[in-house]
């Protein structure tokens, strides 16, 4: 079942001389529960177009529909409403509030719609991503692989209808880096979890069910790499 549908993004910056084409008529679509990495160079569109999906940033043309919901067309509080219940985001800086504890930082969509409080949803996530003896830690206090994986906790709690990451092994070491795709690919096997991740590394995006190139803002290959639910690497 689709889940995720582009159609013709284009994304420009500037006018005149000056114009910048980041994304130029991208297309495609991705089922439920698959795994899809987008890879490219630096500078080749591919954060821009996760922004996009994500809602984060606007195309200049063409269309994003989640769970058949065109969420450019959407105003910007009602954007805001759908980023929170179906859009799970995941940087590379982990973007965590440094006055919030573990529990609080991994809440805080949840929070913000204004809905009510799921204490076993809460021990679930923080059992799931190994930070249950640190659920009172700051930001601070936490490593940058601990950090991640409280950026990952928050992006699940609500279950989102897509999961997008935007190179989320970029700033940590190999071994952690690692542990975070490990967490990342069994949220997706257990969890029939959608995820879309950009990387500029090939081994990780060999990981994925599938990879997307992207060069020079254009969509220049789209690969299966298994099927969709079968066996991921380990």
């Amino acid at each position: 079942m689709e889940i995720l549908r582009c159609e013709n993004l284009t994304k420009e910056y500037g006018e005149g001389n000056t114009k910048i084409k980041a994304l130029d008529n991208v297309s495609f679509s991705v089922e439920k529960g698959e795994f899809v990495s987008i890879i490219g160079p630096s500078g080749s569109g591919k954060s821009t177009l996760l922004h996009i999906l994500g809602g984060v940033d606007k195309p200049t043309s063409g269309k994003v529909f989640i769970e058949d919901t065109d969420i450019h067309s959407l105003n910007e509080d009602k954007l805001a409403i759908f980023r929170r219940r179906q859009i799970g985001l995941i940087y590379q800086f982990y973007n965590l509030m440094p006055v919030l504890n573990v529990d609080e930082n991994i809440m805080l969509p949840h929070l913000l719609d204004g809905r009510k409080m799921d204490p076993e949803r809460l021990d679930k996530i923080v059992e799931q991503i190994g930070l249950t003896d640190r659920r009172k830690n700051l930001p601070s206090q936490l490593s940058g692989g601990q950090q991640q994986r409280v950026s990952i906790g928050r992006a699940m709690f609500n279950k989102p209808a897509i999961v997008l990451a935007d190179e989320p092994t970029g700033n940590l070491d190999r071994k952690t880096g690692e542990e975070i795709m490990k967490l990342l690919k069994e949220s997706n096997r257990k969890q029939k979890q959608t995820l879309i991740l950009i990387t500029h590394d090939e081994s990780i995006a060999l990981q994925a069910d599938r990879i997307i190139y992207i060069e020079d803002g254009k969509l220049t290959r789209d690969e299966r790499i298994r099927v969709l639910g079968g066996k991921v690497n380990e």
